[in-house]
């Protein structure tokens, strides 16, 4: 299981949100580079980075940003937020993102979704973001009107090659994560599945951790390890010892 930290940018600061609302902010950095520099110091295996101000305007607002971060690490970055069309992915891939994470365009455009799926064919996932069950979109602000149910099984055909679920109403208060709604994701797909939302503790990490063999590929973790009550390095420490376990045991796929 991969434990990926969260880099949010927002006005060029690392930032984290509570609930997906953009008035509720806290600044943990002013140099997000940096920031992604240190996490891969700690032992982070991924980056989970999120332009805030491209998933609100619909545009790649913090592009030259990302690029740095880059160009500074050796551990691939995944990119949320703002990457509604096919010049903006690629321009993204071309920049040194391995994964793109699509989130409006995979629910309001799906010949555009086919295609960006075809095109960087493994590395496009899909961000299901769920307020009480129901999908939204445009940085969280735009009701679907649908679930994961619903739109699950058309994205896998359409080409996503994992999905990153996100309970929104935990988002950013640390109140552990929705196991409940996590594992009916889990059902309905055989791809590999991130969740985000919640994460507190290593005691939440425990919790979550045997779903990492029913297909949870890993977690996203901000708040708590910015703040302190989540220690990131023991985490991945934790989890790397309970890995080997699962693998010597042949447990674990």
């Amino acid at each position: 299981m991969i434990l990926f930290p969260a880099i949010d940018i927002k006005n060029g600061q690392c930032v984290r949100l509570r609930q997906g609302l953009e008035h509720e902010v806290t600044v943990f950095s002013q140099d997000p580079v940096a920031m992604a520099e240190h996490w891969e110091r700690l032992g982070a295996r991924w980056l989970h980075v999120v332009d805030l101000d491209g998933a609100f305007s619909g545009n790649p607002v913090n592009y030259n940003l990302i690029a740095a971060i880059c160009s500074r690490v050796q551990i691939p970055v995944q990119l949320g937020g703002g990457i509604r069309d096919m010049d903006t992915a690629s321009s993204y891939i071309r920049s040194g993102v391995h994964r793109l994470i699509i989130g409006t365009m995979a629910l309001e455009d799906k010949d555009l979704f086919s295609g960006l799926c075809e095109k960087f064919s493994g590395r496009t996932g899909v961000s299901l973001d769920a307020r009480e069950g129901r999908l939204r979109s445009r940085g969280w602000v735009a009701d679907t009107g649908l679930d994961v149910k619903q739109v699950l099984p058309e994205l896998e055909k359409l080409g996503a090659s994992f999905f990153v679920y996100t309970d929104i109403s935990r988002d950013g208060m640390q109140s552990g994560v929705n196991l409940p709604a996590l594992q009916n994701v889990l059902d309905i797909t055989d791809r590999p599945v991130i969740a985000a939302g919640g994460i507190s503790t290593l005691e939440d990490i425990q919790e979550i951790f045997p779903l990492s063999k029913k297909g949870l590929e890993g977690v996203i973790t901000g708040r708590a390890i910015y703040s302190g009550s989540l220690d990131f390095r023991t985490a991945v420490r934790w989890i790397e010892q309970h890995d080997r376990g699962f693998s010597n045991t042949g447990s674990q796929t």
